[in-house]
């Protein structure tokens, strides 16, 4: 299992391969093959592996997260607001790799705010409010949900 925080989660002053083998950190075994792996999910961020992470934008250093999180081959990958301060045309690229990932074999568990983005990789999601479980479903369902829809989704 591994985690994804929000914010502050790459080493600002590590290059962006230096941040990736922070991720290998425990398991050193194959560490470059599964680099590779990364650097195939996220192409620019092999343009960048020299550039130090804390000049990265936003989407970027969401890319070097969870890359970071990749080396360590998880079966379980915790997001926590993935899409959180990123530009809109990179909230849409964030999804894509999140479903790349998931279809790949690794299971995502997400807290996400852009709900209507994450029902539509969810298998299964929950809505809470205050901390309640106040719906469940398949993401499918739940975006067909009229009372979802006008909570939340707009309408």
């Amino acid at each position: 299992i591994c985690y994804v925080p929000q914010t502050e989660n790459v080493f600002p002053s590590l290059t962006v391969e230096e941040n990736l083998e922070m991720g290998a950190f425990i398991r050193k075994d194959n560490y470059k093959s599964r680099m590779k792996e990364v650097y195939g999910i996220f192409p620019h961020l092999e343009e960048r592996r020299r550039d130090r992470a804390g000049k990265l934008s936003g989407g970027q250093r969401q890319m070097v997260a969870i890359g970071r999180a990749l080396m360590l081959e998880p079966k379980v990958l915790l997001l926590d607001e993935p899409s959180a301060s990123l530009a809109p045309r990179l909230v849409q690229l964030i999804f894509e790799k999140i479903h790349e990932i998931n279809r790949s074999g690794v299971a995502i568990l997400m807290v996400e705010q852009n709900t209507r983005e994450a029902l539509k990789l969810a298998h299964r999601a929950y809505v809470l409010t205050m901390g309640r479980n106040r719906f469940h479903d398949t993401g499918e369902a739940l975006l067909n949900n009229k009372e979802v829809g006008k909570l939340y989704l707009g309408g």
